[in-house]
């Protein structure tokens, strides 16, 4: 075996060798590699891994390869203990050192390791994994390996420390297809998609987002469209003049992505600030509580006291609700905001007039007001004297709520109040999902907008399995039957969804195909009435952050896929898996949708065009929330409720299986 070369490119790995030189190579030699890596040692760490060296010694001697000691996984934030490429196979390795049984949470994360490395390592797409719980005390628990998943990926191996030689000697011997260059495989890209909380954690420990970004076409479109707002800002800031940026994107394009890097750049320079805000309080409280919990947990680990208040006032600081920022400025009439960059997420979500000026009235005791929010957000930004810029986020198709103005709030604000301010908008603004073409006319005819290409997010970054899961789903509720069948055939194979009219099975489809820690939950319209005789209300308020956040043995969370999340408290965010519940609000007839509300004791049909917009959006946001994969319930009707006829629903279930949606 050939040593490796000095000049090799660093690994994201402490320590690595040929598994011939990791056995010549005494303990103290390995041991010192992975302390000067590591930096400032707890005795509890070196302990750990003088067993593991030791181990690992007695396990290798039969083999040949190359053994990767602490080997990074950006997005999970952790270190794979170790790491075999032997052969064919990838054999991560999660060490207990001294466990005497093996725990759930310790097999998840054995799993999620070698899940994670499937998916986003680019040397281990092609190659299969065999990931190992070794808890070094406990009983000899498997004989031998499970089969595999589709994709190659084995569950995790549970042995102790005298069994990981035969675990590793079979794993390799299983192993099929061409062997793996063990060197060249730790040099590879690691390209994750991150979720949202994920990408959050990342930028507040002030990590780049490039560290845990893909880097494949969706991920250089939200590179170039951050270099091109950051160039519109300085533009502006230099002109001393000001400007508001219209984001547009398809849903899971990465939109709340861009307007966190943004932010945590800004936050970092001490000349120009900026603030993230979002008017959906799920995708506000649900991310600040994870970076709560992070931040006291690490202060745990560390022996550090700290408040958990002071932490969540920090965090505050980071993302903010848009209507707190709303309230500082009409306590302060004639202050200007402390930054001179605001980020609204969501902006097609700002409250029209009418909406602002019952809750100033009934909640703030103001009558008569007479701005909308847009036009008030960007009055209280005016208020600067040199130069101001407002980043608006905005998802087409994504307004889901009575009151919700959309773009054309904000650009008639700017048109009509604000001759002073650019507009720079992406091309796609005039699309008709976003209902801004008049206003759009209106400026472009004042020679007030500049169109770049760059702020459109085109491609969708959430399904990590499929990019074209938001056009399938944008032809499905189109009624384009044939566009929706042949997008559905390039995105089936990587993103699985199916259809049943048994929620049972519905459920046992989802927990079959998550493995790990992959998050699962259920969802319904928040119109979805009669859903109620089968345990699923939506009137029953899901607590966000428990429902996203809290683990699997925790009732409130999503797991126990007893409460479903609407389309309030789930956009913006995501799960890895969702089991979809379709009610008879939103009805296939033959050709075309039927919108219908349930009123009293009956179904009643919704003629108004803006609630028909919001419901068919809110079917938009619950199709699209899925990263892996969902499954589709449509329930079987009921003879004897007339409330729920077999006719309400077996149109809806013709046409997704028409569209060739397999059943469960």
């Amino acid at each position: 075996m050939t040593s490796i070369p000095a000049n090799a490119r660093l690994t994201p790995a402490y320590y690595f060798a040929h598994v011939n030189e990791f056995l010549r190579a005494s303990s103290n030699e390995i041991l010192g590699a992975l302390a000067s890596s590591h930096g400032t040692l707890e005795e509890t760490q070196r302990s750990a891994w003088q067993i593991q060296i030791q181990v690992l010694k007695a396990a290798l001697e039969n083999l040949d390869g190359v053994i990767y000691l602490e080997f990074e996984v950006p997005r999970l934030g952790s270190r794979i203990d170790a790491v075999l490429v032997s052969g064919s196979a990838i054999l991560p390795m999660e060490f207990k050192c001294g466990e005497k049984k093996y725990s759930r949470a310790h097999y998840e994360q054995a799993w999620d390791y070698a899940l994670d490395l499937k998916n986003f390592h680019e040397g281990s797409h092609r190659s299969e994994i065999f990931p190992l719980l070794v808890a070094t005390e406990a009983e000899a628990e498997d004989l031998t390996w499970e089969v595999p998943h589709n994709d190659g990926v084995r569950p995790p191996f549970r042995c102790n420390a005298k069994g990981l030689a035969r675990a590793l000697t079979h794993g390799r011997e299983l192993a099929t297809g061409t062997a793996v260059d063990g060197v060249a495989w730790g040099q590879t890209r690691y390209r994750p998609t991150p979720t949202i909380i994920e990408a959050a954690r990342a930028l507040y420990a002030r990590h780049a987002v490039d560290a845990i970004a893909r880097q494949d076409a969706g991920a250089a479109n939200l590179a170039s469209t951050g270099r091109a707002v950051n160039t519109i800002i300085e533009a502006t800031a230099a002109r001393h003049e000001k400007a508001i940026l219209f984001i547009t994107g398809v849903p899971g394009s990465g939109k709340t992505r861009v307007g966190l890097d943004i932010a945590t750049k800004r936050r970092e320079r001490n000349e120009t600030h900026a603030m993230y805000l979002s008017g959906n309080q799920p995708l506000v409280a649900v991310p600040q509580e994870a970076l709560v919990r992070d931040e006291v947990s690490r202060a745990k680990a560390d022996n550090r006291k700290i408040r958990k208040g002071t932490v969540h006032q920090s965090v505050k600081a980071f993302i903010q609700n848009v209507h707190h920022f709303r309230d500082d400025g009409l306590r302060n009439p004639n202050d200007a905001p402390d930054d001179h960059i605001v980020i609204f997420d969501e902006a097609q979500r700002a409250w029209n007039l009418k909406k602002t000026a019952n809750f100033m009235k009934q909640r703030k005791g103001r009558a008569g007001f007479t701005q909308s929010e847009p036009e008030f957000l960007i009055s209280y930004m005016d208020r600067h004297v040199d130069w101001a810029i407002v980043v608006c986020l905005v998802g087409g198709g994504q307004e889901i709520n009575t009151g919700e103005s959309g773009i054309s709030a904000w650009l008639e604000a700017v048109r009509t109040r604000f001759p002073n301010w650019r507009v720079h908008v992406s091309p796609q603004l005039s699309g008709a999902e976003y209902q801004a073409a008049t206003e759009l006319a209106a400026l472009y005819t004042e020679n007030r907008i500049t169109a770049c290409d760059e702020l459109h997010l085109a491609t969708s970054v959430r399904s990590f399995r499929s990019e074209k899961v938001s056009a399938f789903v944008h032809a499905l509720l189109n009624c384009d039957a044939r566009a929706a069948s042949q997008l559905l055939s390039e995105v089936g194979p990587q993103y699985p969804i199916v259809v049943t009219r048994d929620l049972g099975q519905a459920k046992t489809w989802i927990k079959n195909h998550a493995r790990g820690s992959e998050r699962y939950g259920l969802v319904a319209s928040s119109e979805a009435q009669r859903l109620k005789p089968l345990a699923i209300d939506v009137r029953v308020r899901v607590n966000p952050v428990h429902w996203f956040l809290n683990g699997s043995g925790d009732t409130r969370s999503s797991f126990y896929m007893e409460d479903a999340a609407t389309e309030f408290q789930i956009q913006g965010l995501e799960l890895d898996w969702v089991c979809m519940t379709w009610d008879a609000d939103l009805r296939m007839d033959s050709v075309s949708w039927r919108f219908h509300s349930f009123r009293g004791d009956r179904w009643t049909t919704v003629h108004d065009l803006d609630r028909r917009r919001y419901l068919l959006n809110a079917y938009r946001v619950l199709l699209t929330r899925a990263r892996q994969g969902m499954a589709i319930f449509v329930p079987p009707g009921d003879p004897v409720d007339s409330t729920r006829r077999a006719a309400f629903y077996d149109e809806t279930f013709a046409y997704l299986r028409g569209v060739g949606i397999p059943e469960a």
